[in-house]
């Protein structure tokens, strides 16, 4: 009976096109709009790094005071040299690293090749295994190497390609602001989005680093930080880099690795305890006030989603809804006009759920049909979405297999349930009235 129902269906597209072409843009359309939204939002909303995300924790601590929020500040981001040497130093977590951004001038080993400008993290050897970072050729360094502040790089594939041709680089050397420093590995594809590692520096969406190198070196070398660097009011700061390091100034980004809830909660009262040793000591003058978020915690709290994705969605959302309630009213208008029909098929003996049955078959119909023509609209849209976001969040919308299908299921979805009411109304038909008046 299903198939028959479906070739009832068809036939009865046949019979009316413009009122289905009418149905068929309708959903496409309402569909299309909402998928290539929702392909955008997917990409930029999704957990970067599901295996770990309950595992890793950013810490803040308080160390600008209460009248800093009163303006509508919040808990600075990033935490001052000071409070992020103390923390590595008490090494209280099972894996954790400092991390700031860094940029530097590579000159290429071929002379004919003009120098470039590249950037990267500095970071502690537990960045790698923490985050389990992908090798094509190595590994990270050691940390015997943070200690004794080697001359030890990790760069990028892409980096490898432009100057090594994607040969096995390790334990050659590249030259960075006039430096020498040692390959000890080369990554893998590896560029989580968003950059769940360093949100509070950028949108997350930007080009990947090209190199990696000891935190302890960076520093020992004066290498400023390429990302915030944020002072509140008089902060002390003394002159020169010494200065710039001992004032509580927030520029570097703090992750740890916490195996269990046992460990978070050991974790969360250190730092409590610490912040509670800063006021005793009179550093701070203000009741201790930190903060420990998990992975997706810290990226809802910098708002990594951008709110025009939000936005959109909604709209295509509400769009869609209109395409809806514009079907109602067509799939009603076809049914109603085939009054007599069902009288005919109630008087043979067909019963009210098979009227249900047949109609709602006709209406998955006619979804399908809608949801073939949103998926060339959703790959138009998903194409040209450049023009409405920006390009780091435009080209991670792709249309793939689970969109398709996703697309197609909220299609024929929509269809049926927008389907419900005029069927309820076909079903109702008295069929004596109906053999009466015909």
């Amino acid at each position: 009976m299903f198939a028959y129902y479906i070739e009832l269906g068809l036939r009865s597209l046949r019979r009316n096109p413009v009122l289905t072409s009418l149905m068929v843009m309708a959903i496409g359309f309402g569909v299309a709009a909402s998928m290539t939204t929702y392909a955008v939002f997917r990409a930029v909303s999704g957990n970067p790094f599901p295996e770990k995300s309950s595992q890793l924790f950013v810490p803040q601590i308080d160390n600008w005071g209460p009248q800093s929020r009163k303006t509508g500040g919040d808990l600075p981001e990033s935490l001052s040299y000071t409070d992020a040497m103390a923390l590595m130093h008490a090494h209280r977590a099972t894996k954790q690293t400092a991390i700031y951004p860094v940029g530097f001038t590579l000159v290429p080993v071929d002379p004919t090749n003009q120098p470039f400008a590249v950037k990267g993290y500095a970071a502690y050897a537990d960045f790698f295994a923490m985050f389990d970072v992908p090798f094509q050729y190595g590994g990270g360094w050691q940390a015997a190497d943070d200690e004794n502040r080697a001359n030890a790089v990790v760069i990028s594939a892409s980096l490898n390609q432009k100057i090594f041709a994607g040969a096995n680089s390790v334990g050659r050397e590249i030259q960075l602001d006039g430096r020498d420093y040692r390959i000890v590995g080369v990554l893998a594809d590896w560029d989580p989005r968003p950059r769940f590692y360093d949100v509070n520096n950028g949108s997350g969406f930007d080009d990947a680093p090209d190199v990696f190198m000891p935190f302890s070196r960076a520093v020992d070398l004066q290498t400023e930080t390429q990302g915030n660097n944020n002072c509140y009011g008089t902060t002390g700061q003394g002159p020169g880099w010494g200065g710039w390091l001992h004032s509580e100034c927030v520029w570097i980004s703090l992750w740890v690795e916490l195996p269990d809830t046992a460990a978070v909660t050991s974790y969360r009262s250190y730092l409590d305890a610490y912040a509670a040793d800063q006021q005793h000591a009179g550093r701070f003058r203000w009741a201790p006030n930190i903060r420990l978020s998990n992975l997706m915690q810290w990226l809802d709290r910098e708002h990594v989603v951008p709110r025009e994705t939000t936005v959109a969605l909604v709209v295509a959302l509400g769009f869609l809804l209109v395409c809806l309630v514009n079907t109602i009213g067509l799939l009603l208008a076809k049914f109603m006009r085939r009054a007599s029909e069902i009288g005919v098929r109630r008087a043979l003996g067909a019963s009210r759920r098979q009227i249900y049955t047949q109609f709602l078959t006709e209406a998955a119909v006619v979804g399908i049909a809608g949801g073939l023509l949103g998926l060339v609209l959703t790959a138009f849209g998903v194409l040209g979405i450049g023009l409405v976001f920006e390009p780091e969040i435009a080209r991670l919308a792709q249309l793939n297999i689970g969109l398709v299908g996703f697309t197609l299921l909220v299609s024929v979805a929509a269809t049926v349930v927008a389907g419900f009411y005029p069927t309820w109304r076909a079903s109702r038909v008295q069929p004596a009235w109906q053999l009466k008046a015909n």
